[in-house]
């Protein structure tokens, strides 16, 4: 069953996790032009699209393995943004609110998941 990917709520926490993102980057040292910042945004990117990605397909069954990826990347985010965090390339209080946006993600996907295995 395809479902459009714009009207998941799933989809628009994920682009909201990606601009903050992206807007927490900016202030990262150059010497993370590579390094973290590239890492994180891509993390970020790749979780809104793997939804997206995953909304296209025919089957419930591919749809789940996209969110699977999702939430990996999500993981993946989270531990990144814990390192980050802990070099104090941005506010404790930005990485309080865009964890916490992570894990309802996180909490989000795996709840969706559930309803397509019904």
């Amino acid at each position: 069953m395809k479902h459009n990917f714009k009207n998941l709520n799933i989809w628009k926490l994920a682009i909201e996790v990606a601009d903050e993102i992206y807007a927490v980057t900016d202030g990262f040292p150059k010497s993370e032009e590579f390094g973290l910042k590239s890492q994180l945004r891509r993390c970020a990117v790749s979780v809104a699209s793997n939804i997206a990605e995953g909304s296209s397909r025919s089957s419930n069954k591919d749809f789940n393995r996209f969110l699977e990826i999702s939430l990996g990347s999500l993981y993946e985010l989270q531990t990144q943004i814990i390192i980050s965090n802990n070099r104090n390339y941005f506010e404790s209080s930005k990485n309080e609110i865009i964890e916490n946006k992570i894990i309802e993600l996180q909490r989000m996907i795996s709840g969706f998941q559930k309803n397509l295995q019904q």
